[in-house]
């Protein structure tokens, strides 16, 4: 585990870098500050905040010679008070142009703030779409339009959105700050126009430069495009703190929250509770009790499908409901029998109809769900199959699904095929969605996909086969949760001490948005 933080550290840092020492240099000679120093001039000091998407774009690109970050650094954290959502361009990382994960990772930003009704503060510095990947960011549903359609969505949910250009504002980018509820511009360096100084010679023929074009004089004091003009970075950071300060308050969803209590247990020992080799046995209880405030957590069904715990605890102060996967040798009593299993993380139908049962008592009283992933799927053969294992399974899929509560998921070591779902990956709609380091995700484990794809590869004389350890590789780098992460399956990988963290501020963000909806299930079959 150690070895792993220390990596989760070194990415962490290399990241921080964006496009790198020599591109920092001279984005502040220009007097701008650099994209998470903004981030850091609007957060209150001292607070805690989370950052979403780090790993974005990780591994990604290396032709256009990366990405890092997705080119956008996005955090939930505190604005004079106000849990809020900034999203900040990295106009170190190619002059802060939209790569496809760029978009994505916008997206995810909105979503954020639509699901919890948050404020969003975007911080503009980009010359638009990345020209030679725009085919794969400009048309479909998910692309960079879908950015200025939420913007709308936003605008009429009544979620505050204040934007801030503080460098270029290019082409169809021009209008995410427009349609915002507020729009500054920094002199000197921030510049907002449809077609820049080129494009209009070669369009009507005018020669003009940026300035006088869309500078900020020009859209302040001239087109009323922006609202006000600040000298530097600074003093129009510090006018999106005054107007976050005066913001009024809202309906909130009633979550239950008391007074927050550490845990009895150190939360430490996570690191030594959990086994390097994915395929050990170990206490899922254990780490719980690590995580829930005074370390106490109360089973539901303790008895009963032992493969998933269910119970409830507070994080933080706050009341949640926890679905996990246990890997344990369980101790199975039966009159005149006692018998040890080790389980490995599998769904029965007993623990999903546990679970199922579980997530609808949470729904009916209002507590936000917490799933730890720790499985291999869903139990074969012909015994659970005539058990009714996929209609048992199908009832936790629907229980989980329809949920009207808040749902953070985090994937603590395994998450395999249908497993994945059912413990509410990402597919599902979580809140929030981290894993853990050394956790791995994917259709199936590493041993069991190399032997079916080189049996598939062989099996096929048309094509020349791969070697068993190119295919093992190959499938074991998709494995890595950085892999997941570069493209936002996940919103990160985390020190496991985080959780406790991030569960609180979702919460705490997700209790900002009232429940409008009831929790309907459809058809079930029992």
């Amino acid at each position: 585990m150690k070895a792993l933080l220390d990596e989760l550290k070194e990415k962490h840092e290399g990241i921080r870098l964006g496009g790198g020492l020599e591109k920092i240099a001279k984005h502040k000679a220009k007097g701008k500050l650099t994209a998470f120093e903004r981030i850091q001039h609007l957060l209150d000091e001292g607070k805690e905040f989370i950052e979403i998407g780090l790993f974005a774009g990780d591994g990604m690109y290396e032709e256009e010679a990366g990405c890092p970050n997705g080119g956008v650094v996005c955090v939930m954290g505190y604005v004079s008070n106000r849990l809020c959502i900034i999203l900040s361009n990295d106009a170190t990382v190619k002059a802060g142009a939209w790569f496809p994960i760029t978009g994505k990772k916008c997206l995810r930003a909105q979503e954020i703030a639509m699901e919890n009704h948050l404020p969003i503060i975007y911080l503009v510095d980009s010359a638009g779409i990345y020209l030679p990947l725009q085919s794969d960011i400009f048309a479909d549903k998910e692309h960079f339009g879908r950015v200025f359609r939420n913007n709308a969505k936003l605008s009429a949910m009544g979620v505050p959105q204040i934007s801030a250009i503080m460098g270029s504002c290019v082409a169809g980018g021009a209008y995410l700050p427009i349609m915002s509820d507020y729009a500054m511009i920094v002199e000197g360096t921030g510049s907002v126009f449809l077609a820049g100084p080129y494009l209009v010679k070669s369009s009507i023929g005018e020669d003009v430069d940026a300035e006088t074009l869309g500078g900020a004089f020009s859209q302040s004091a001239i087109s009323g495009v922006t609202d006000n003009m600040y000298p530097d970075d600074e003093s129009c950071l510090n006018a999106i703190k005054g107007i976050m300060d005066k913001m009024g308050h809202y309906e909130k969803a009633g979550f239950n929250r008391k007074e927050a209590v550490k845990p009895q247990k150190d939360e430490k020992e996570i690191y030594s509770i959990l086994p390097s080799d994915k395929s050990r046995p170990y206490d899922m209880v254990e780490i719980i009790e690590r995580l829930v405030d005074n370390s106490d957590f109360e089973q539901y069904k303790e008895e009963y499908g032992k493969t998933i715990i269910c119970g409830w605890g507070r994080i933080d102060g706050w009341s949640v409901g926890i679905v996990a996967n246990q890997r344990m040798i369980v101790k199975a009593n039966k009159p005149g029998n006692a018998k040890e299993m080790q389980v490995g993380g599998v769904i029965y139908s007993d623990s999903a109809d546990k679970a199922a049962r579980f997530i609808m008592n949470c729904n009916q009283q209002r507590i936000p769900l917490v799933f730890l992933q720790d499985v291999t799927g869903f139990m074969v053969g012909s015994r659970s199959e005539q058990g009714g294992i996929i209609k048992d399974g199908a009832k936790l899929v629907t229980a989980m699904s329809n949920s009207v509560v808040p749902k953070f998921t985090f994937i603590v070591g395994n998450s395999y095929g249908a497993g994945n779902y059912a413990m509410c990956g990402k597919a599902y709609d979580p809140r929030l969605i981290y894993a853990w380091p050394g956790s791995q995700m994917a259709v199936m484990s590493g041993s069991a996909a190399t032997q079916t794809l080189f049996q598939i590869e062989q099996a096929n004389k048309n094509k020349k086969g791969r070697d068993l350890e190119s295919i093992k590789k190959n499938y074991e780098d998709q494995l890595s949760p950085y892999y997941a992460a570069a493209r936002l399956w996940t919103d990160g990988v985390i020190d496991p001490l985080e959780t406790r963290k991030i569960i609180s501020m979702g919460i705490e963000a997700a209790n900002h948005a009232p429940i409008r909806e009831e929790y309907k299930l459809g058809v079930i079959q029992t």
